[in-house]
């Protein structure tokens, strides 16, 4: 699955507009940084409350597919900014992480 096919699937809204024909080939679900840095794999949709200039960091260094911002959590300015300079995919939803991975779960098997 894509990302242009999982914003479809999963009716997330797109805050930051990256490679959207880039593949997702897992799931992982963090808020401390540096633990999902060492841990979330490449492809990776990585589901976070986490939307900080810091997050645009970690997601570039675990070169995850994009970020989906759960429960409504919000992009600060600067990591929108720094987000599009890096050509990272930003989504965001107002399901909890549990939800949203189980649904991905199901589409990725």
């Amino acid at each position: 699955m894509n990302i242009k096919e999982a914003v479809e699937k999963l009716n997330l809204k797109i805050l930051v507009n990256g490679d959207m024909d880039r593949e997702i080939t897992d799931c992982y679900i963090g808020d401390l940084l540096s633990w999902v840095m060492g841990r979330a794999g490449e492809d990776s949709i990585w589901l976070t409350v986490m939307g900080n200039i810091n997050s645009i960091a970690v997601a570039t260094l675990a070169d995850v597919a994009c970020i989906v911002l759960v429960e409504n959590a919000s992009l600060d300015e600067d990591a929108k900014a720094k987000a599009e300079a890096m050509d990272v995919t930003i989504l965001q939803t107002e399901e909890n992480s549990y939800h949203l991975a189980t649904k991905i779960y199901e589409l990725l098997k």
